[in-house]
């Protein structure tokens, strides 16, 4: 029989992470830039019935759905969670992410804010990393350059992110993702998750 070594006591558990803040604050960039670093996680899909934004590629950026078929996930209860984003569905696939977990990857997940929530509540293990910009002008900023918005849009979106932002104390960390430091951004996130791959009591989620 071997003898367990008794300084192997790193074992890390895969970690459901979750990736989000107000409309705007630049969770997709983050999440690209992970992606461009080819950090071993498993992006989730989010499915979406809102039409797709140019350039946005089914299966990759969204699973873009009618309607019926995201209907048809709610009935076989396919979804982590749902939820109404500007009067458009978006949903988390449950196979994806169980497979991934089982795979002992990391998770991440970019959701609302209002999905985090049900997140937090469903998983209390969870990972959860809120995103902000420096100051509700740069935020207001962004929004303006996504050139997408109508006024009334763009009103509602930042009335949004202001009662978001008072959703804060449910999240584990803050990070600011500030006009040109996505390289320092996406640093603070690999040392978080770094730091949390290194608890005496690790994170342990079960689907």
């Amino acid at each position: 029989m071997e003898e367990k070594n008794s300084f192997d006591i790193i074992n890390p558990e895969p970690l459901l992470i979750v990736l989000s803040g107000p409309s705007g604050v630049g969770k997709d960039t983050v999440i690209q830039e992970m992606k461009n670093r080819k950090l071993p996680f498993h992006f989730v899909v989010t499915a979406t019935t809102r039409r797709p934004r140019e350039k946005e590629v089914h299966g990759v950026d969204y699973f873009f759905l009618t309607a019926d078929e995201f209907a048809e996930m709610i009935e076989q209860d396919e979804l982590i969670e749902y939820a109404i984003v500007y009067d458009d569905y978006k949903g988390i696939p449950k196979q994806q992410v169980r497979e991934a977990l089982s795979s002992g990857k990391d998770v991440v997940m970019r959701i609302d804010v209002q999905g985090a929530d049900t997140i937090r509540k469903l998983y209390p293990e969870a990972l959860l990393i809120f995103l902000v910009t420096r100051d509700e002008k740069e935020l207001e900023n962004r929004l303006r350059a996504r050139q997408s918005e109508s006024s009334e849009t763009l009103k509602l979106r930042i009335a949004t992110s202001r009662q978001e932002l008072k959703k804060v104390e449910i999240f584990d960390y803050i990070v600011v993702n500030g006009e040109q430091q996505l390289d320092i951004t996406v640093d603070m996130i690999e040392a978080i998750i770094c730091a949390e791959h290194h608890r005496v009591h690790p994170r342990k989620v079960i689907l």
